[in-house]
Parts: C-alpha cells; structure tokens; sequence
C-alpha cells in the first residue's frame, strides 16, 4: 500500500515519534511512505501539473530521513492551521482559479475535490492525519466521501473528543511544572503574587493538572467563570500563609472573570472559525494588583509548554498510536480514530473530534468555592484523572 501521513495545527512535541514510527513499520512491511508536508496546505497547494510544487508539498519518507527525528520535537514534516473547506480566495493558489469560483455565504471557497483529486494522484491509498479537533475534524470529512483515514489525536489540552489523552500533554505538563517552580524564587524573592498562564481553549486540564501537581495556591480553568474579588481575596490568604509572602496560582487561556468575555489576542479568524487567545493572565494580574494593592508577576508560557522534545510518556504514546493505526490499517478497519480509554488503548470512530467538546470533569476535579483542583481521592481513577 501507499500510505499518506501528515501533521495539522500546533506542534506538540510527540509528532516526530509517531512519523518515525509508521515510516519505519511502513517499510519493513514493504508499503511506501508519503510525508505531505504542512498538513492540509500541502494537499491545497499540491498541482498535480506542476511539478515545481511536489517536492513543497510531499516528501517520500524512509528510514534514512527519518532515523534521527524521534530525539527533537516538533514536526519534521510542518504544520498549518489550513482547511481546504474553508479557503479565502485570496489564500487559494492562484493555480485554482479562486476568481472563477463562487464563495459560499461566508466568503469561504471549498477546494475538497481539490484534495480527493490529489490523494488519488499521488496513489494515496490510506491517509494517516495527526492533529486536534479541527485537522481531524477534516479528516473526518474525506472519511465521509469515502476516502479511506485512520486519525491519531495530538494536541498539548488534551482536548480531542473521543479520547483520554492526546500526543503533547505530558510534555506540556512536565514544562508547565518546571518553569511554575523555577518562577517561585522570583515571586518569593519580590514577595509577588505570581500568575501564570495556560493554553487551554475549551479545557482546562492544563492549568487543572500543572497546578495540582505544583502544588500552586489557586487555578482558574475555562470551564468555570471566576470572581475576580474572591480570588484576590483567596490569595492574599494564601500570601499571608506563607512564610516566603508570596502566592501562585494558574490561569488557562481560555478562562474568563463572571459577566466577563473570552480574551483574544485579536479579532482575526483562523480557518476553522477561532480567534487566537491570550491575554487573561495580564488582565487579571492587572485587577489583582488593583485590588489588593500587591505587586503581580505574570508570565505566559505559552510556547515553551509545546517546544522542544517530548518526555518519555509522549515518545510511548506516540509509537504505540503509530502501531495501533498501522494495525488498523493492515486490518483494513478505515474511518477510526486511535484513543487511549479507561487507560487502555484503543479506537474509536473517525468522527470523534465532531461529537462533542472535551472538558473538564469539574464535579469530580475541581473546587469550584476554592479555585484549586479537589483531588482528594484518586482511588479507581485514570492515571491523568481524566
């Protein structure tokens, strides 16, 4: 067989694994390899009549290009954030002749024949996509027009509907931790009160489980709306409490003040509909330090939570989901998605990611009186507490 592989959205590190991992399987049972580079955007950009954009958007793969990649994060491969469904026409490759085609209500043009044309041009017999929500959501979408797909889940939120746990999360807790703690001797220094904040959407297991396993004072997550003057009050508590006067507390980007907006970075709209977030950590370390009149550290880490190579959790995780689509595949089981459920592996249909949005178990995870995760039992739960 033929088998396409690419990798959509943000990087996490864990990605690198998974492609070593189906190449390397690939080979030894005698299929070939197709790397499409830059997620969608390779297969939007592909012209099968010009041959100046095929080494742009595909890339062969074999053990030799990929024996060391395993040791870095990232993708070797790249990324975009492209939905060959939703295209401006000035985004389209010229090739295309956006100017000649109606766009839809939105101003969107829907180049997915596009793809299905180039999947059957470059002898594609089965696409393994690597991504979150919105790639595999796509994927999903070539599933249904009968393009076979076998989606494995990444994204550091941990996020992806269907699953327990996505390639990028453990890395991104483990960096979360490290720099939480290395910021202690700042705040404790200044005697500060140090907020520091998460990427997380729609979920808050980030900033949930980074603060639960840092032992931070309070963590405000996306699914609960907090007041601003009850967690001034709860920190100066903890500051006073603490013989170094200081507090820390965690804060996911998607988080929100009660009667409060989502913060957006700006008003842009990504391909999949989605502003980028940033900014409620500043904000609210400006209120607190309006109310309480204390001094504020704020530090995003941002990109440092996805950067450099994974830790030795997301490198397993990462080759056994690799292992398992081969599997599938070799079974001709199409349409599925790899998962890990209830701490065991397993699949689940393609269209997962389209279900349903993943948060969050509050009632069980979380105080919601206190702002900090309540995990006092952990008796019968999943390792990551799902």
């Amino acid at each position: 067989m033929r088998i396409g592989i690419l990798t959509g959205g943000g990087d996490v590190p864990g990605l690198n694994p998974a492609i070593k991992a189906v190449t390397y399987r690939g080979v030894s049972e005698g299929h070939e390899v197709i790397g499409i580079r830059r997620g969608w955007w390779g297969l939007l950009h592909y012209n099968p009549d010009g041959p100046e954009t095929h080494q742009r958007c595909v890339l062969p793969l074999n053990k030799a290009n990929t024996r060391t990649i395993d040791r870095t994060g990232g993708t070797f491969l790249h990324t975009s954030r492209t939905n060959p469904s939703r295209v401006r026409p000035a985004q389209a490759p010229a090739f295309l002749k956006p100017e000649e085609r109606e766009p839809d209500e939105q101003g969107f043009l829907d180049f997915t024949p596009h793809v299905l044309k180039n999947l059957e041009h470059l002898k594609i017999d089965v696409l393994i996509p690597i991504g979150g929500e919105d790639t595999l959501g796509y994927a999903a979408r070539l599933h249904h027009k009968g393009f076979p797909i076998v989606s494995i889940p990444k994204t550091m939120d941990n996020d992806v509907f269907g699953t327990d746990y996505c390639i990028g999360f453990s890395t991104a807790v483990t960096r979360s931790v490290h720099f939480i703690h290395q910021l202690r001797s700042t705040c404790g220094s200044h005697e500060r009160i140090g907020v520091i904040e998460l990427f997380g959407r729609h979920s808050g297991e980030t900033s949930l489980i980074s603060a639960y396993l840092a032992g931070v004072d309070r963590a405000i997550i996306s699914e609960v709306p907090f007041d601003i003057e009850k967690l001034a009050d709860l920190l100066m508590q903890d500051k006073r409490a603490n013989p170094s006067n200081y507090a820390m507390m965690t804060i996911s980007e998607g988080a929100r003040i009660i009667g409060g907006d989502i913060v957006h970075k700006d008003e842009k709209i990504d391909p999949y509909g989605h502003k980028k977030l940033g900014g409620i950590g500043a904000m609210t370390a400006d209120r607190l330090q309006e109310i309480t009149g204390e001094a504020t550290l704020i530090q995003e880490v941002a990109y440092l939570m996805r950067s450099g190579e994974p830790d030795a959790l997301d490198v397993m995780v990462a080759v056994n989901y690799a292992n398992i689509a081969m599997d599938l595949i070799a079974q001709k089981k199409f349409g599925r998605m790899v998962a890990l459920r209830d701490g065991r592996y397993t699949d689940v249909t393609a269209e997962s990611p389209l279900l349903g949005v993943k948060t969050v178990d509050v009632r069980a995870l979380y105080d919601i009186e206190e702002y900090r995760p309540k995990v006092w039992h952990a008796h019968g739960k999943p390792m990551f507490l799902y």
